[in-house]
């Protein structure tokens, strides 16, 4: 970094009480510059990034960071910034090389999830006129789908939470808080604010879009795609596929045959028969340690009193956010998917299972919160299956849906029971009182011992986490706390092994991608590796006429 220069710098640590306004903000970033020495006249300051300091509840802070731009003509030293405790900013680009291997047949991607619209929408802009398959529907049709599983209990095994345009994350909170660090993060957050989500999203240290926007988001996202020469194609599940001697493929699908020049692999972790036929087709797959739990809920306002105390209800603060764990047990146990003023969600896939989720609007403004409480699975957990550790991971997930199925009570009902009755051992199973379950609207739930859906184990440690949670946020672990079983798609259970090119170890041309081929946790992190693989066939593939 030594002898860099450039005109932007980030003064992070602005740290002002809850209520300042923007302009407060702003004036002490400008006094920390000019004691830096590094201020000129005509520099301009706008916000950057904004997060919640709750470590002290009789004291929440907003803390800032803000960009500063110098006029033209001046520069900063990079090594000068670094000196006086500011950073270097530059914005977030790709470089982009195409290479000129020519492609004799259009890339399919397959899987309409933040992997696969990602690297479809760079394949698009590029030239590359690229194939984007969803076995599931559109965005609209995809709602009536799910809206029809509520109201008369009829799942569509192809169309649900888990399938259709925009994955899994189309139906959840649209958190984009990742733990990566890579400079396409911003990137992605940028185009996802350019295809409609809120401004804010660039700014916000924990990001989220809603599921009521994220969905036009996805449809904007999937209109710029066709715009730009690819092809959109719903209800096309693939199937299986052959490799001919020039290195293409044809695509089974259940619209029939596809020919591919490549094939981007991104199908989401709930795609359990691509699983099953990619090792029928000999190709490297390996079991990966997963997570399973419940859901937990409490009252949203309950939540914002724990964590804010008397500034709760603050419209500078919003809804209250957590995220918990606690390594010390005998397996890890940790919160997953927080969605404040959220509510549960009936994710299954595939009939007589029951799964939950979370999902919470933009306004965040429902009775509830809720967060999984997830416990760590290890590989040596599974039974091999068929001889196969990899078909014994998703075994392992499918009996504990099933246990889940059969507890609510066999119609998708879901198994309920306060955080009381866990804790006590199952001792009295009773009706939730000032927390009522979200799952469908409320109406669909059965009491039954969270016990009868997960294994001892995951029992034993779901109790220590509430009560070390408890001590970390008095009140969260609550009598009248409910918890909805069972969580099970926190993760794929599987890997589809690739190499250093993006390829699958032994499959030249064929590319997987995303959270489903066990790369990825969540839409930002997904969509970046969505980019990488995109990044990886242009600089092997010459653009299409």
């Amino acid at each position: 970094m030594s002898g860099g220069i450039c005109r932007e710098a980030l003064i992070e640590g602005v740290s002002v009480p809850v209520g300042a306004s923007e302009a407060d903000v702003l004036s002490r970033a400008s006094q920390k510059l000019k004691k830096s020495g590094l201020f000129h006249r005509g520099t301009t300051l706008r916000l950057y990034k904004k997060s919640v300091d709750a470590r002290k509840r009789e004291e929440i802070r907003l803390v800032y960071t803000v960009l500063a731009t110098l006029p033209e003509g001046y520069s900063f030293s990079e090594e000068k910034l670094v000196a006086v405790g500011l950073k270097p900013y530059r914005p977030a680009a790709l470089t982009l090389t195409h290479g000129n291997k020519p492609l004799s047949a259009r890339p399919l991607v397959v899987g309409m999830g933040p992997a696969g619209l990602f690297c479809a929408y760079l394949l698009a802009r590029e030239g590359y006129a690229p194939i984007l398959i969803e076995r599931g529907d559109c965005v609209a049709d995809r709602v009536k789908a799910v809206e029809g599983f509520y109201t008369r209990g009829r799942l569509d095994t192809e169309s649900n939470i888990q399938f259709g345009a925009g994955g899994a994350g189309t139906f959840s909170d649209g958190k984009l808080l990742t733990r990566i660090n890579d400079a396409r993060c911003a990137l992605v957050l940028e185009t996802l604010r350019d295809m409609g989500a809120p401004q804010d999203i660039t700014l916000q240290a924990k990001p989220h879009v809603g599921t009521d926007v994220l969905r036009t988001v996805v449809q904007n996202m999937l209109d710029a795609i066709s715009a730009s020469g690819g092809e959109v194609v719903y209800r096309c599940r693939l199937d299986g596929f052959e490799r001919h001697p020039d290195g293409t493929f044809t695509a089974k699908t259940s619209k029939g045959d596809i020919p591919c020049g490549i094939i981007v692999l991104a199908p989401g972790h709930s795609a359990r028969d691509t699983y099953k036929m990619l090792l029928e087709k000999n190709m490297m797959l390996e079991p990966k340690p997963i997570s399973v739990g419940v859901r937990i809920e409490h009252l949203r306002s309950d939540m914002d009193v724990m964590l804010y105390g008397s500034m709760a209800g603050h419209p500078d603060l919003g809804a209250a956010e957590y995220h918990l764990s606690d390594t010390k047990g005998e397996r890890g146990v940790y919160t997953f998917c927080m969605c404040p003023g959220g509510e549960v969600v009936a994710a299954a896939s595939e009939e007589e299972t029951v799964v939950v989720n979370g999902m919470s609007h933009r306004a965040r403004n429902g009775e509830n919160s809720n967060a999984a409480i997830a416990v760590s699975v290890r590989t040596t957990d599974y039974e091999p299956v068929e001889g196969s550790l990899v078909l014994g991971a998703i075994a392992y997930q499918r009996r504990i849906e099933r246990a889940a199925f059969l507890a609510g009570g066999s119609d998708y009902s879901v198994p309920v029971q306060t955080v009381g009755d866990f804790l006590e051992g199952d001792r009295a199973i009773r009706e939730p009182t000032r927390v009522r379950p979200s799952y469908m609207g409320g109406e669909r739930y059965r009491l039954a011992p969270v016990s009868a859906t997960l294994p001892d184990c995951i029992c034993q440690s779901l109790r220590y986490g509430l009560r070390s949670f408890d001590r970390k946020v008095k009140g969260y672990a609550m009598p009248e706390a409910v918890l909805s079983a069972a969580e099970t798609r926190t993760s794929a259970p599987v890997r589809i092994l690739r190499g250093e090119d993006l390829c699958a170890v032994g499959n030249p041309g064929i590319y997987p991608c995303g959270e489903g081929a066990g790369y990825a946790g969540g839409i930002t992190s997904a969509a970046v590796d969505g980019i990488r693989v995109a990044e990886a066939i242009l600089s092997v593939y010459a653009p299409r006429a």
